[in-house]
C-alpha cells in the first residue's frame, strides 16, 4: 500500500445518495485475480450505454475531471455488498479521497485496509463542496497528519476525525500483512520455542 500524508487533487461530485458496490464496480467484472484493472469498470453503467460507448451526460466522462482524485458524493456511500472491489476499482481510477455524509460500514473499512481515505463529513459542507466542483474545477488539500482539509479558493480549513490506528497505517503505508511483519522476529521466536 503506498504511504500517504498529504494529498491535493481536483474533486469530482457525485451528487448522488446510496451509491452502492454493483453501482461502484458491477458483479461481471469481478472475475480478475489481482487487485489492479478493475478501475476501467468504475460505474460502468453509469459511465457507459448498452454497446460500451461513454454516456455524454455522466460528468465523469467530462474532460474536466480527467484527473480528479478526490469523490465527493452523498449519504451511505458504498453500500450494498461487503466486495472489496469496490475499493480497488477506485484506486485503480486514481481516486485516493471519497468525502461523504455517511459510508456503509464494510465499504469505509474495507476503503481504509486500501489506501484510500474515506472522511465522513457534514452534509452541508458536502453540499457546497459539490456545488464549487459542478461549478467549475475544484481543489482540496487533504492532510492526513493533521487531519485537516484545506479549501484554498475559499481559505478555509476544516476537521475530519480519523481512527488512530488506520490514520497511522495510511501515513505509513501499511497493509496488515506489512503489520505482521513488523512482528516477524517475535513470531520466529514463539515458532523457536
Amino acid at each position: 500500500m503506498e504511504a500517504i500524508q498529504k494529498h491535493t487533487g481536483l474533486v469530482y461530485p457525485l451528487n448522488r445518495t446510496n451509491v452502492d458496490t454493483d453501482q461502484i464496480i458491477p458483479k461481471q467484472f469481478l472475475k480478475r485475480i489481482e487487485r489492479t484493472g478493475f478501475g476501467q469498470f468504475l460505474f460502468y453503467h453509469w459511465r457507459f450505454d448498452d454497446e460500451g460507448k461513454k454516456r455524454p451526460d455522466f460528468a465523469l466522462n467530462k474532460a474536466e475531471y480527467n484527473d480528479a482524485s478526490i469523490l465527493i458524493a452523498g449519504e451511505n456511500f458504498g453500500c450494498g455488498s461487503s466486495r472489496e472491489h469496490a475499493p480497488w476499482a477506485l484506486l485503480d481510477y486514481g481516486f485516493r479521497v471519497v468525502i461523504a455524509p455517511s459510508f456503509a460500514d464494510i465499504f469505509y473499512n474495507n476503503a481504509l485496509k486500501n489506501g484510500i481515505i474515506p472522511i465522513q463529513m457534514d452534509k452541508q459542507q458536502v453540499g457546497q463542496w459539490i456545488q464549487q466542483a459542478v461549478e467549475s474545477k475544484f481543489t482540496l488539500e487533504i492532510d492526513l497528519e493533521g487531519q485537516q482539509i484545506i479549501d484554498t479558493k475559499n481559505n478555509e480549513e476544516v476537521h475530519f476525525d480519523i481512527p488512530a490506528y488506520h490514520k497511522e497505517k495510511l501515513l505509513n503505508g501499511w497493509d496488515e500483512i506489512a503489520l505482521t511483519l513488523q512482528l516477524e522476529n517475535e513470531i520466529a521466536a514463539y515458532e523457536q520455542a
